[in-house]
């Protein structure tokens, strides 16, 4: 089979003008999901694992219902239910010009949060509950011995799942094409239908993000070695 593939159009200006940007917004989108997932995540965690009703029930509510919808969908609903107003409010109007950008760091962060819930959970429950009641005998309120004993131990013992679930989030950013977002895919899409050649940008893009994913998850792979020595 002959796919005749012709690289003679690529060049550094390109890789400047298009896929340079596409790929720092696709880790822009990454990181601040990754953040914001993790932080809204951890809340949730806690009044999931709070014993009080009236905190489990909507964490557990908002988790199960993003974690049984798919992300595309969650992308489509935010981009077209978040008010214009809100965009328009934003300072330099920044919100006009970036919309699409926007409502993907808004659904990402908040879609990513109920994955990172239960990672958090779980990691919370692997700590010894020895240790809470230790910090409860010399005086330690619930909130300090989340702070000091329970969180820094789990985060420690979910970190080579947090960061495998950032890879897994950083895969899923190619979406953002359905509300017009210029992402990394995005980009090279746009390119590839400007000079026809879907083969040999389609193809880039694959080799870029293999090398890309399997270079972290052996980063991973040793972290969670580490980790396991430690423990």
């Amino acid at each position: 089979m002959n796919l005749n593939l012709d690289f003679g159009f690529f060049n550094w200006a390109l890789v400047q003008s298009f896929i340079l940007k596409g790929l720092i917004f696709s880790f822009q989108l990454t990181i601040v999901a990754m953040i914001g997932g993790i932080a809204l995540g951890t809340i949730l965690a806690l009044m999931r694992l709070s014993g009080k009703q009236w905190l489990v029930m909507p964490a557990a509510a908002y988790v199960n219902t993003l974690r049984s919808i798919p992300l595309v969908m969650v992308i489509l609903w935010f981009f077209l239910l978040i008010p214009a107003a809100f965009y328009q409010a934003l300072p330099g109007g920044i919100g006009t010009k970036y919309r699409s950008e926007i409502a993907a760091l808004i659904t990402f962060t908040v879609f990513e949060a109920a994955y990172y819930s239960e990672i958090m959970r779980a990691g919370i429950q692997s700590v010894s509950k020895g240790q809470v009641y230790a910090g409860y005998a010399v005086g330690m309120t619930y909130a300090q011995c989340m702070k000091l004993i329970v969180l820094p131990q789990a985060f420690r013992n979910m970190l080579p799942v947090l960061l495998t679930q950032t890879i897994i989030l950083f895969q899923d950013t190619s979406l953002v094409y359905v509300i017009s977002a210029t992402d990394f895919v995005g980009a090279a899409s746009k390119i590839a239908q400007r000079d026809s050649r879907l083969v040999e940008m389609y193809l880039f893009v694959a080799i870029v993000y293999f090398v890309l994913c399997y270079t972290l998850s052996y980063m991973v792979k040793r972290l969670q070695r580490k980790i396991a020595v430690i423990r």
